[in-house]
């Protein structure tokens, strides 16, 4: 059985979804589970997908959800990626429960700026996994393709996208991505030994850099309607992004998107590593979410 929180988050409902067609049996843990949507097939009443309420800040709640458990997927989300219990407890929880594996998701950035407070809660549970005596395997990815989610309403409503550093390109990576590399660790054949995962750190970027104005071409491309770039400076940036983001969050995730280092910048192949599949574009990406933009 395989443990799974923020099972209905940008990575999770996909890899619910993967570990269910692959005939594995998964409680899907969130903090909402009852609005997970039906229309899936990790959704509520579907075979070998059991859901159940909790969350990583929570070791006593989390008991529960991982009795039984071979295995658990940590992402943080929200306030938990800047404050909350020590990481140690739900480890020990895992541990107690009979877990023998752990996949985190923690981010580029915990190693590009080892010293960022924007993530020292990340570098907090990455101590925690590795101290924990658990088969892990610790995930980085870039930037998500999905930040572009946050433009779907002046897209829509006026075919704008504000955004800074136009020019300034990274390798976004799909979400899908992320939750097909998880998959593969969380399973029993992704154990420590020959090809297996445990002990693995991975970073994830998608196949090539794009910068926010290509991005918002692509959008345009696929809709087939004109979609106008604005660039903002980085105070009007920061500014927009502070109403729903911690300073430190902001300043980090602008110091990135402006100002990247040489290892942000750079393409891995660590997916295609993992998955014998080149990682999926932003163009891809966009394919399957066009109706947030319609």
């Amino acid at each position: 059985m395989i443990t799974v929180t923020g099972a209905t988050g940008t990575i999770g409902r996909t890899l619910v979804d993967l570990l269910a067609e692959a005939g594995e049996e998964v409680v899907a843990v969130s903090r909402r589970p009852r609005q997970a949507s039906t229309a899936t097939p990790g959704a509520p009443g579907v075979p070998g997908v059991r859901w159940a309420e909790g969350h990583v800040g929570d070791a006593a709640g989390m008991r529960a959800p991982l009795t039984g458990a071979s295995a658990l997927f940590i992402v943080l989300g929200g306030e938990l990626n800047a404050f909350g219990e020590d990481p140690k407890l739900l480890l020990g929880a895992a541990a107690d429960a009979g877990v023998e594996r752990v996949v985190l998701v923690s981010s580029q950035v915990s190693a590009t700026r080892p010293a960022a407070p924007s993530h020292a809660r990340l570098r907090e549970f990455e101590a925690a996994v590795r101290a924990s005596g658990l088969d892990a395997t610790i995930l980085r990815p870039g930037g998500f393709a999905s930040n572009a989610l946050a433009w779907a309403d002046t897209i829509r409503t006026r075919r704008t996208v504000f955004a800074p550093f136009a020019d300034v390109a990274l390798p976004v990576v799909d979400p899908a991505d992320i939750a097909a590399v998880a998959a593969k660790a969380l399973r029993a054949d992704g154990a420590a030994g020959a090809g297996g995962h445990g002990g693995r750190v991975y970073e994830l970027t998608g196949p090539e850099p794009v910068s926010p104005r290509q991005q918002a071409a692509a959008i345009s491309a696929a809709l087939g309607e004109e979609v106008t770039f604005v660039e903002l400076s980085r105070a009007e940036a920061h500014a927009a992004m502070a109403r729903f983001m911690p300073e430190e969050a902001v300043a980090g995730t602008l110091d990135v998107l402006g100002a990247p280092l040489p290892a942000e910048s750079r393409v891995s192949t660590d997916v295609a590593t993992v998955l014998g599949r080149p990682a999926g574009g932003f163009a891809g990406w966009v394919g399957r979410n066009l109706p947030a933009f319609r």
